[in-house]
């Protein structure tokens, strides 16, 4: 296959990803190029091109799809993320102040039509289960929790239409720390903590992950008693501004109204870096519309447009 075409890994990209690839356990036959599929798997994600429609350079269109489903459902895009967020924190190049926002996606009508219910084993006569049950729990495994819908799959009705919205944080230089994909209709304040939760930064040599950022930025959406209670707890500084509407209550009250929450107005400038994070994530044609029926292969392919971001930041 060709190297250096349009949106391709370059070398130095692949060296520093090849590590951390799973590796055949030799009794599965002999897997495609690592490389080639790769570049098929980010080629789809920056067009948004029909999996079928993938030029033949990358190989069988199938193949790529596979590669690209079983690694979102076993988390192999996430830890790639990771593994480029702890070699950039190794060297001092991740800006701890956070920021925390979301962004609502367009779904396409062929992200509709996922079963309800995931698939359950094939059963012969006689009750017994088709297949060895060594590769029937394997497969099981792969599969996320949950089943179907539109609940289990992300994309929900809000105003915008057939929608999912992607909920992330970011350093202070424009990279996403953690994702998480949920319906359209979702309160960004929902899940705020769990993003915030997601963050987890390996350490270089042994220790626990990095997981406490130095402080969080956010709007008004995450102004709320559980958002500032869960800061507090984890002793956290952050900077929201508070709602119009809360702060009027508050001086009805007042001196039972407490006194009003801390607000950094330079702090707050910086909260920009989320927002231009979202922009370079909607750069990918197959992030900015949502094609993919399966909530799981969503998160997969926006971890691979964030991995991207890392790699070329």
């Amino acid at each position: 296959m060709g190297r250096g075409e349009r949106g391709d890994l370059s070398d130095a990209e692949w060296e520093r990803l090849r590590p951390f690839l799973p590796v055949s356990n030799g009794r599965c036959g002999r897997w495609r190029d690592h490389r080639q599929v790769i570049d098929g798997i980010l080629h789809r994600v920056r067009t948004g091109v029909h999996w079928r429609d993938l030029p033949e350079r990358f190989g069988p269109w199938k193949t790529v799809y596979e590669r690209h489903r079983l690694r979102s459902a076993d988390g192999t895009w996430e830890r790639l993320l990771q593994q480029l967020q702890a070699a950039a924190d190794a060297v001092g190049e991740i800006d701890w102040d956070v920021s925390v926002d979301s962004t609502v996606v367009r779904a396409h009508q062929h992200a509709a039509g996922a079963h309800r219910a995931a698939p359950g084993p094939c059963r012969l006569k006689g009750g017994r289960v088709a297949g060895t049950p060594g590769r029937n729990s394997l497969a099981a495994s792969r599969r996320p929790a949950g089943g179907g819908g539109a609940g289990g799959e992300g994309p929900g009705r809000s105003r915008g239409g057939f929608t999912s919205k992607i909920h992330l944080s970011a350093d202070g230089r424009c990279r996403p720390l953690s994702l998480s994909v949920t319906p359209g209709q979702r309160a960004d304040c929902t899940q705020f903590a769990a993003v915030l939760e997601k963050i987890r930064v390996p350490r270089p040599r042994a220790g626990r992950p990095r997981k406490k950022p130095d402080s969080v930025a956010a709007d008004k959406a995450y102004s709320n008693s559980p958002c500032r209670q869960y800061l507090r707890r984890r002793a956290i500084i952050h900077t929201i501004p508070e709602k119009a509407d809360s702060q009027a209550a508050r001086l009805r009250k007042g001196s039972r109204g407490g006194r009003p929450p801390g607000f950094h107005e330079e702090r707050y400038k910086k909260r920009n870096t989320v927002e231009r994070t979202v922009n370079r994530l909607k750069n990918f044609r197959a992030v900015a519309t949502r094609y993919d029926k399966r909530g799981y292969v969503f998160l997969g392919t926006v971890s691979a447009a964030a991995v991207i971001g890392w790699l070329r930041s």
